[in-house]
Order: C-alpha cells, then sequence, then structure tokens
C-alpha cells in the first residue's frame, strides 16, 4: 500500500484541506508519479463547485501534472522510474474502440478523466495508465509546462485535426489562460494570427506573444471592415457572443471553432454560413501522440506559458486567485 498526501475538499463550497488516501499494488500497465509541479485549470474550479455534475466527493483536484516517475508496471516499456514526465486531462483510456485503435484516444467514451471519479495532482503522487503518462522533452521548461498539458494541447489539437497551413490566417478570440498560448503555437506554426480583443490593455502584449495585428471585438465597423479574412477562428472564451458577427469575417469554406465551454445556445445564420461553406465545430484535448507532438513542437520553438507560482500548501490562496479572475495567465502550484 502507498499512502498518498493530498489537498482534498470533502463537500461543496469548502475550502481544500490536507488529505491522506491509499493505493493498492502497481499493476502491469500504471505508472506512478511524484508531483512536482502542477497547473490549475478552470475545470479544477469547476469540478470543485460541482458546475457539471459529475463531481464525487472528496476531490483531489489537478490534472496538470509534471513530476517524476517514482515505480512503473510491468507492462509499462516507453518510460521508466526517473523520467520526467507529464499527465493531463485523461489517466487512461478503454484501449478497445475505434477511436481508441484509431488513434483519437481523447474520444474515448470509456475514458477515465484525471479528477473525475478519481483522485488527481494536488499531492505528492499521482496514479494513471501508462498510455497516458508522456515523456518530457529535455528542452521543455518543467516549472511552467504544467498548463500545457491541458490549455496548450487544447488549443494545438486544431491545427493537426484540421491539417491548418502554416500560411494560413487564423484569428484568436479571448486573450487569457488558452488564447495567450494559442497566439505563440499559431504564430510558430507560421500562421498569419490576429487576436480579438476589446482590452486596449493587451494590445501590446498580444502583438509580443506572436500576433501580427490586433482587432477590437467591440467595434462592428472593424468587423465589417475584416469580411473575408479568416480562414480560422479559434474562440476560447466561456461567454456569448454575436457568432454571426465573426462568421462574417471568414474566408469561404473558413471555420470558427470553439475551444471555450459556452452553456448557452449558439445563434448562427445558416444562409451565410451555407453559400460560403462555413464550419463551426469544437475539440476536446489531445491524444497521446498529438501531445507528444505539441510538447515537441514547444519545446523546439521554446513555447511556454506565462505562469504564477503558489507552494502547494497555499492551494487555497491560489485558487481564490483563479476565482476572482486574476490569474495571468496561469496558475501553477509546486511541491515544497
Amino acid at each position: 500500500m502507498t499512502t498518498v498526501h493530498g489537498y482534498a475538499a470533502t463537500k461543496n463550497g469548502i475550502k481544500l484541506e490536507p488529505f491522506e488516501y491509499e493505493l493498492g499494488e502497481i499493476n502491469g500497465q500504471d505508472v506512478d508519479i511524484a508531483v512536482e509541479h502542477c497547473g490549475i485549470c478552470h475545470s479544477d474550479l469547476s469540478m470543485l463547485e460541482n458546475a457539471w455534475g459529475i463531481t464525487t466527493y472528496p476531490i483531489v483536484p489537478g490534472h496538470e501534472v509534471v513530476g517524476t516517475v517514482a515505480a512503473v508496471g510491468e507492462e509499462v516499456t516507453h518510460i521508466k522510474v526517473g523520467d520526467r514526465v507529464g499527465l493531463g486531462w485523461h489517466s487512461g483510456y478503454c484501449m478497445a474502440c475505434s477511436e481508441c485503435l484509431g488513434g483519437h484516444h481523447n474520444l474515448c467514451t470509456k475514458a477515465s478523466p484525471t479528477i473525475v471519479g478519481r483522485h488527481g495532482g494536488f499531492a505528492d503522487l499521482v496514479r494513471a495508465k501508462g498510455v497516458s503518462v508522456i515523456k518530457l522533452p529535455k528542452d521543455l521548461d518543467f516549472p511552467s509546462a504544467g498548463p500545457l498539458l491541458c490549455g496548450g494541447i487544447t488549443v494545438f489539437n486544431p491545427l493537426i485535426q484540421f491539417n491548418i497551413s502554416p500560411t494560413a490566417s487564423v484569428a484568436v478570440i479571448g486573450i487569457g489562460g488558452l488564447g495567450h498560448i494559442a497566439l505563440q503555437f499559431f504564430r510558430a506554426w507560421g500562421c498569419r494570427v490576429t487576436a480579438f480583443t476589446s482590452s486596449p490593455s493587451k494590445i501590446e502584449e498580444a502583438l509580443n506573444l506572436g500576433a501580427h495585428d490586433t482587432l477590437n471585438s467591440r467595434d462592428p465597423e472593424a468587423l465589417t471592415a475584416s469580411a473575408g479574412r479568416f480562414d480560422l477562428i479559434v474562440s476560447t472564451v466561456n461567454v456569448k457572443l454575436d457568432w454571426n458577427a465573426y462568421l462574417q469575417t471568414l474566408k469561404p469554406r473558413g471555420r470558427l471553432h470553439l475551444v471555450g465551454v459556452v452553456t448557452e445556445p449558439l445563434d448562427l445564420s445558416v444562409g451565410p454560413m451555407l453559400f460560403s461553406q462555413l464550419s463551426v465545430s469544437s475539440s476536446p484535448v489531445g491524444s497521446p501522440e498529438t501531445i507528444t507532438q505539441m510538447l515537441e513542437f514547444a519545446a523546439l520553438h521554446q513555447i511556454k506559458p506565462i505562469t504564477e507560482h503558489f507552494p502547494m500548501s497555499k492551494v487555497n490562496e491560489a485558487m481564490e486567485h483563479l476565482h476572482n479572475g486574476k490569474a495571468r495567465y496561469r496558475i501553477v502550484l509546486d511541491r515544497e
């Protein structure tokens, strides 16, 4: 038996408290990770608050894990004890369905999310299936790498899924936790990158992160003047917008792709979409292969999230910082 020391909420609405639980013997396909850093994602907050109605308490959040392999099962061959690895939203897959066999593990309907019905990385140890554990490139910035394993792969995945050309004209809505990483990826991919932002304070930062230019998303004239400009627009926000205004800025066969979880129905005018053959789509995190590719790309181009760091013992202060919208742009907990 292995005793894990972490931080858990025992019910909705209370702070995280020190928590211990026992892991049984490691099985052949498992990997135990000694946690060094763990990013905080808005999904952790949603799970703590049972915003999606799927939380079981007690819950140890944390699904952006960077650490060192502490133990491996006998069937795990791609990593060994001592390797530095990462773990994201999924901790296992069925490995038998058509999606898994086709390389689309992230679409497996029986996948095991790291913090749904199991305990995550706000702890000194986390266990996952080996297929979900990714060896990190040596040139990656390890302390800031955690958010790449969720936020990073979320915005990188569309580049692979839709075979985006390195000469495409791409725009990003929302320069925050996801958007600031998207700008870096799209610029390094070779795209012409535009940042939609209504915040004057973010214009210079967007340009520094990789945008070639910016557009004021609250200026109807600016949107009208940009008609037919973009091959792809990636929305990272979770609020309702005038989606038809953005659709008009797409080229024929262009795509509006949503990676932010908008809870309200989309109000779309089908006519303009039909005549220009426009698409509206969405996607989750990527497969292990795409995560590996993303991490290698990030290491090659020295792409890293902008992070704020808290010791893990200050987890409640860190969660409050996120809850109040003060994170710039991602928060990482560090083991002391």
